[in-house]
């Protein structure tokens, strides 16, 4: 199973850095100098969450992120759930209306 979010579907990411020595011409030195280059991982903070729909009246089993945890308890877990196409909105039922005679 990878590390990614179901929601937004991110994943991890590849990064690095150079490490320079030296003065850089700029600055009156002979210049920058690259003495190592080092590669890491960015890894998405996933966590396994069953998420209460009021709307649907039920639990929904979820790979998260911290982030889109965060976006769901601003936006309202239906609608971030709905946008990654992880549920369905419910339809809206047509109230009739009493006829008084």
């Amino acid at each position: 199973m990878t590390r990614a979010c179901e929601v937004s579907g991110r994943g991890t990411q590849v990064g690095g850095s150079i490490i320079r020595r030296g003065i850089a011409k700029k600055k009156g030195g002979i210049g920058l100098r690259t003495t190592g280059h080092s590669t890491r991982k960015f890894k998405v903070n996933v966590q396994d969450r069953k998420l209460w729909v009021p709307e649907l009246n039920t639990f929904v089993s979820v790979r998260i992120s911290a982030r889109s945890l965060k976006d769901s308890a601003r936006k309202g877990v239906l609608n971030v759930l709905a946008e990654a196409g992880i549920v369905k909105r419910p339809k809206n039922k047509k109230k009739k209306a009493k006829a008084n005679a």
